[in-house]
């Protein structure tokens, strides 16, 4: 068995939050363990309701045939993804827990770190 992925992720851009779904999916699709870490700005990816800004990029991403965030959320929860948010970047960023998507926990870095033990970590 590999060593688990540990994403985290600090900001709520398109590009970054895109390419951590991109790889906490595809990571999660051979069967690897996946722990997207969100904090700050990045916690707004985990919201319940529209995570990001709309952005004229996802358009562009479905009509190349590429998945946008919508569709990779949605395989995010099919595999079983740990999706963390960040107790302190939630408060930071003046968003309360009952915002968050279903299944998404509130936790620090100290369990982020935990469930990533002696695996990687990808920072965007």
């Amino acid at each position: 068995m590999s060593a688990p992925l540990g994403i985290l992720l600090r900001s709520a851009g398109h590009e970054p939050a895109h390419y951590a779904l991109v790889l906490a999916t595809g990571a999660a699709a051979i069967g690897r363990e996946v722990v997207l870490f969100a904090t700050n700005a990045g916690c707004r990816l985990l919201l319940r309701d529209t995570p990001l800004p709309a952005d004229p990029r996802e358009a562009l991403l479905g009509a190349r045939g590429v998945a946008g965030i919508g569709p990779l959320l949605e395989a995010a929860e099919e595999l079983g993804l740990r999706r963390i948010a960040c107790e302190a970047g939630l408060r930071a960023e003046g968003i309360t827990p009952e915002a968050l998507a279903p299944g998404v926990e509130v936790a620090g870095v100290v369990t982020f770190l935990a469930a990533v033990g002696t695996g990687q970590i990808v920072s965007l």
